[in-house]
């Protein structure tokens, strides 16, 4: 039944993402006040990566690309740091390694960590 849980999580992940793709942020192009809808579109190609491991899709660096891009204000990323949180704490298989290692495995450099425990608001 776990199993079931995780698919309909994943597939709702990827309905948002697919619905909220005009919602994104295009490269060079600042967004503020991410919603955590949009935060999870951006974060719903990582899943894979997030609870299996390997490598993230490219997908999947665009969208934490986008996230970073998105928040450019301390409040910006404290936000975007609850969906992140909210959205990590849906997924029963993620694993801490993997979503720990995502912005390095991305090429970014991102103040907003993937984790179930962060404080965020300790972010700056």
């Amino acid at each position: 039944m776990k199993g079931v849980n995780v698919v309909i999580i994943i597939s709702m992940l990827v309905v948002l993402a697919m619905v909220q793709l005009s919602f994104m942020a295009r490269p060079g192009e600042a967004m503020t006040s991410l919603t955590c809808e949009q935060v999870g579109a951006c974060l719903a190609p990582c899943i894979p990566f997030l609870t299996q491991g390997g490598e993230p899709s490219s997908k999947c660096c665009e969208g934490v690309k986008n996230i970073k891009a998105s928040t450019p204000t301390a409040q910006d990323k404290r936000d975007a740091c609850e969906c992140v949180k909210a959205a990590a704490n849906h997924l029963s298989n993620l694993k801490d390694d993997m979503a720990a290692a995502l912005p390095t495995k991305c090429k970014v450099q991102m103040d907003i960590p993937v984790s179930r425990t962060t404080n965020c608001d300790t972010l700056n």
